[in-house]
């Protein structure tokens, strides 16, 4: 049986890397998808690519605009919502970190106050990252009841985020009270998030892309810095199954979820340049930027141990096999291919594997 067939979806940053992502699979589940966002951020970029407006109801507008959001999710009547808009870049919360603290925290308030005013909403899944917890540089990885922090301004923003969307499901949404206003409200926190069609600025994949293309050396900041690295569809797939639990009414779901890779999934910047550098071929280089600028966290992990027990999610795709797959799809794109079909293709491939235990 098919859950999502005909289910009513209202997604927010539709237009972005991983929001288009999870647009076009909940499409191919035969969802009815209504898309709330910005016009995408960058060109080219993969809501154009890969041709998602053909395949949902795509809306423009700011999250931060109740006065558009919130007709816009009433009068769709949907039954699931998930919260990906945002402001995801940490160097650029150094440039503008109102307008980072506003998108984040105050557009997360904003779409959770329209949700408490839409009867037919049953799920809530707002998505976060690993970056809000309060980063110790330790060598374990951070589990859901570690302190929540943040050293630059995205990170703190989604901290708060956090903060918010727990206030929001107690204050309106009590796992007690599940039985009365039936909507249930989780957390999902992914780790470094890579694959196809991502062409954000100052990101370790867009970068080496765009380098590899105009055929000149990548500056990489900090090749020993560490990340939990994983392809785009892993966490997707965390917060469709989240989704669906949460549709069951049981309260044990409404709360924050981790999805990251295996503990040896979690590579240096330096490993991933070197194997990207490889698979591109041709003459793809790359050279040590001499000034790393701000601040930005040398080690990070995540423990997805909940989520493996609880949710029974468990990654499906090894590091190397995720940057073959990204290197595809550039490469596709590149030479002209159809990228829905292709996209499409991928999400295919992946449902068809078997989860590495």
């Amino acid at each position: 049986m098919n859950l999502w067939q005909g289910k009513r979806v209202f997604l927010t940053g539709h237009t972005g890397f991983k929001g288009g992502w999870l647009a076009l699979w909940l499409a191919s589940k035969g969802a009815i998808v209504r898309g709330y966002a910005l016009d995408p951020s960058t060109e080219p970029n993969l809501f154009t690519a890969a041709k998602i407006g053909s395949v949902i109801e795509d809306i423009r507008g700011d999250i931060r605009d109740s006065s558009k959001l919130e007709p816009a999710l009433r009068d769709f009547a949907p039954e699931v919502v998930f919260h990906l808009a945002a402001q995801p870049l940490v160097r650029y919360s150094y440039e503008d970190p109102i307008g980072t603290y506003e998108t984040n925290v105050i557009g997360t308030a904003r779409v959770l106050d329209a949700v408490r005013r839409t009867p037919s909403v049953r799920a809530v899944v707002s998505v976060t990252t690993d970056k809000c917890y309060e980063n110790k540089e330790w060598l374990w990885g951070y589990r859901e009841t570690d302190p929540l922090g943040g050293y630059d301004p995205y990170s703190s923003s989604k901290a708060c985020a956090e903060i918010v969307s727990a206030a929001y499901r107690q204050s309106y949404f009590p796992v007690s009270k599940l039985a009365e206003h039936q909507c249930a409200l989780a957390t999902g926190r992914a780790g470094n998030v890579i694959g196809g069609g991502d062409w954000s600025l100052d990101r370790l994949i867009p970068d080496l892309v765009r380098g590899f293309l105009a055929g000149e050396p990548v500056l990489i900041r900090r090749p020993h810095a560490i990340r939990p690295w994983q392809h785009v569809l892993e966490p997707l797939l965390g917060y469709i199954l989240l989704a669906e639990h949460l549709l069951t009414h049981d309260p044990r779901y409404a709360t924050a979820f981790n999805f990251g890779p295996s503990d040896d999934d979690a590579q240096e910047v330096g490993w991933i340049v070197e194997r990207m550098t490889q698979f591109w071929g041709g003459n793809a280089s790359w050279k040590l930027d001499e000034d790393p600028g701000v601040h930005e966290a040398g080690y990070l992990k995540l423990d997805a141990s909940r989520a493996r027990a609880e949710l029974a999610w468990h990654p499906r795709l090894r590091l190397e096999t995720t940057l073959h797959w990204l290197v595809d799809w550039y490469k596709a794109w590149q030479s002209g291919e159809d990228m829905h079909r292709f996209t499409l293709d991928q999400i295919s491939a992946y449902e068809k594997l078997n989860p590495a235990r």
